[in-house]
């Protein structure tokens, strides 16, 4: 005989999205499972640059847009929960870094220049100049111009590590999930050998959500993948640089992370254009040629020729959008119980919480299951990239 559970909200997929949601829940006293078929943010989640973005990347054409509004409010609520007065107690996760640059190799254009003197992100991005620039561009040969953005750099996998701690007893490891259905309606979720029965059941596992909405037989909402290929450097040359290189276009030359690898050196993660269109056409090899050109034209002052060279493929999943556009805000379908999203930026994990919480408050759903969950069987955290391609 299979066991069965009965909780409030069932989640599937444990990236950040679905791990804020899951603790958002539980503050508010409802009982929740999260499930995740591999390892705690190992899909998107422990991939991305950690940036909590604002919205100034989306504006490099010179003008605010839907996408630069609708983040723009993400970095006081992520610095909220961060000091531990949030909503969320995130207190003890790694800072990378207090802001985001955006750095101009050369001249900046006319429009952008008087973009950045406006009104409309006064507050938002600041000229800085000598010791307040990025130890990284620290060099009497960097003759650029640097902004600093009133963004932030969170340690992902640090971040992962907090929001398992504030998961408690609900995490559940598990492979084959299947529909539980009773009365002709979705009743929940059969995990293995569990039946899990719940009032909502949310599916937040990035681009594994395809294939659990076709083990429901549902075909919407539709899914896109928009890819990328990233470049990691590792060496003891390193210094901390978070920052955008501003090209001729609205998309980021460059974009330059840095992080911590468990023997002390640092990593430079790197993405933007170069890890986009032709840098998803590129083999590897070719791809790392592409950035050691770029550093070597944007940062010559900076020794290479020990460094170790990598890349990751990522699929970055979202709902379908017309021409594969990328979407402004999280996104969260409904159909009976079930409620299907993405979050579609790390960023916007609160964003998405926020939407499912309205959904039950419209629909009347309230804590209702205070039994204490058996013992389960726990995902493991997820590793960050460069920790196995770098070792």
């Amino acid at each position: 005989m299979p066991s069965a559970i009965s909780t409030d909200v069932l989640i599937v997929g444990a990236g950040v999205a679905g791990l804020w949601l899951n603790a958002r829940l539980r503050r508010q006293g409802f009982s929740t499972v999260l499930v995740e078929n591999a390892s705690l943010g190992g899909g998107q989640s422990v991939k991305s640059q950690g940036i909590i973005h604002g919205g100034a990347k989306y504006a490099l054409h010179g003008a605010l847009t839907g996408a630069s509004e609708a983040i723009a409010d993400m970095p006081r609520r992520w610095r909220e929960a961060l000091a531990g007065n949030g909503e969320l107690d995130l207190a003890g996760v790694r800072l990378l870094s207090e802001a985001h640059y955006l750095w101009s190799p050369g001249t900046l254009a006319g429009n952008l220049t008087s973009f950045f003197a406006s009104k409309a992100v006064r507050g938002r991005v600041d000229q800085v100049k000598g010791e307040q620039l990025p130890p990284a561009l620290q060099d009497k040969r960097f003759k650029g111009k640097v902004y600093r953005l009133a963004e932030l750099v969170v340690d992902v996998p640090s971040l992962i590590e907090r929001l398992a701690q504030l998961a408690g007893d609900s995490l559940l490891a598990g492979q084959r999930i299947q529909p539980l259905v009773e009365n002709g309606q979705l009743a929940g979720l059969r995990v293995d050998e569990r039946e899990i029965h719940a009032q909502r059941i949310v599916l937040s596992a990035g681009a594994g959500t395809a294939d659990l909405l076709q083990g429901l037989g549902l075909e919407q909402p539709a899914m896109q993948r928009r890819p990328l290929h990233m470049v990691l450097v590792k060496g003891t040359t390193l210094k901390p640089l978070y920052a955008h290189c501003l090209g001729g276009g609205p998309k980021p030359r460059i974009t330059v992370t840095t992080h911590p690898a468990a023997d002390g050196q640092w990593v430079w993660y790197l993405g933007g254009d170069l890890a986009e269109a032709e840098g998803v056409a590129r083999e590897p090899a070719a791809q790392i040629a592409a950035a050691q050109k770029e550093l070597a034209q944007l940062l010559p002052w900076v020794d290479l020729s020990q460094a170790q060279w990598a890349t990751l493929r990522v699929d970055r999943a979202e709902p379908a959008q017309s021409g594969l556009v990328r979407p402004d805000n999280a996104f969260l379908a409904e159909q009976d119980r079930l409620l299907v999203g993405w979050p579609t930026k790390l960023a916007l994990a609160p964003d998405f919480a926020d939407r499912v919480l309205a959904a039950l408050e419209r629909d009347g759903i309230r804590p209702a299951h205070g039994d204490p969950l058996p013992e389960l069987p726990r995902p493991p955290l997820g590793q960050p990239a460069w920790e196995q391609l770098l070792p």
